[in-house]
């Protein structure tokens, strides 16, 4: 600083110390300028740069993101012994004896039917029946269900099959 190379300025408690930029020899426009087209091809070198990494970056997350080839490979063994159980079961549902013929399942889904019907038919009186006791009962419903030991469907979260 003090043979005047480095130049010292005082801010509060602190110096700062800096290259004395008289003694540099002033660049021409010329040079200034080639050095402004030297920038300008630097930045755009960058640029690309940054740009080719992006792209190397992204491929190199859909690569980590894929499966290797050995998992690849066990996923296809593990895909063949699932196709093989399926159709084992397949033949063992084709060739066993035991089927229900149309006339059996018709007879089923009637019978169904009917109890279904039936059970919204009883159900339907037993409700009729319990209100018309409730009206003159002081006593909450539910109360009257615990006294006389109802237990409804939906205590036992039944519900009656959708009607065919």
């Amino acid at each position: 600083a003090q043979q005047g190379r480095v130049r010292e300025k005082a801010y509060g408690k602190q110096k700062i110390y800096f290259a004395d930029q008289e003694q540099l020899p002033a660049a021409s426009d010329a040079e200034l300028r080639g050095l402004d087209g030297e920038i300008a091809a630097l930045s755009t070198k960058v640029q690309a740069l940054r740009q080719s990494c992006r792209q190397m970056e992204a491929e190199l997350k859909d690569l980590n993101s894929s499966m290797t080839t050995p998992e690849m490979a066990g996923e296809v063994e593990e895909l063949r012994k699932d196709c093989a159980s399926y159709t084992e079961k397949l033949e063992r549902i084709k060739s066993a004896t035991n089927h229900v013929t149309p006339e059996e399942k018709e007879r089923v889904c009637s019978q169904q039917k009917l109890y279904c019907k039936e059970w919204r038919r009883r159900k339907r009186m037993a409700t009729e029946l319990l209100e018309a006791i409730l009206e003159g009962y002081p006593k909450s419903k539910k109360q009257f269900f615990e006294e006389v030991g109802i237990e409804t469907d939906e205590d036992h979260n039944v519900t009656l099959p959708a009607a065919v």
